[in-house]
């Protein structure tokens, strides 16, 4: 996959940069739902900021620049709530 392409997969989501669940699939070349379970059965294998939730405000913009829902973030660090 070309840089440029990769590249266009990173969002700016709360201040850090972040890269959004089916793309990450798309870039391993497996399912979403298979990504995403993945994950869950090995939770203890990834930081506590390695993902993030987005808020019901954050995702409408995504939908609005089309994007979707779930946000996996290196380096991000959600805090309380």
């Amino acid at each position: 996959m070309e840089l440029e392409t990769i590249r266009s997969m990173i969002y700016e989501v709360r201040g850090v940069r972040v890269m959004l669940d089916f793309d990450l699939a798309r870039l391993y070349q497996v399912e979403n739902r298979t990504l995403k379970q993945a994950v869950r059965r090995n939770m203890d294998r990834f930081p506590g900021d390695f993902m993030l939730k987005l808020t019901k405000d954050e995702a409408n913009e995504l939908i609005l620049i089309g994007i979707s829902q779930n946000v996996i973030s290196p380096g991000y660090n959600p805090g309380p709530g």
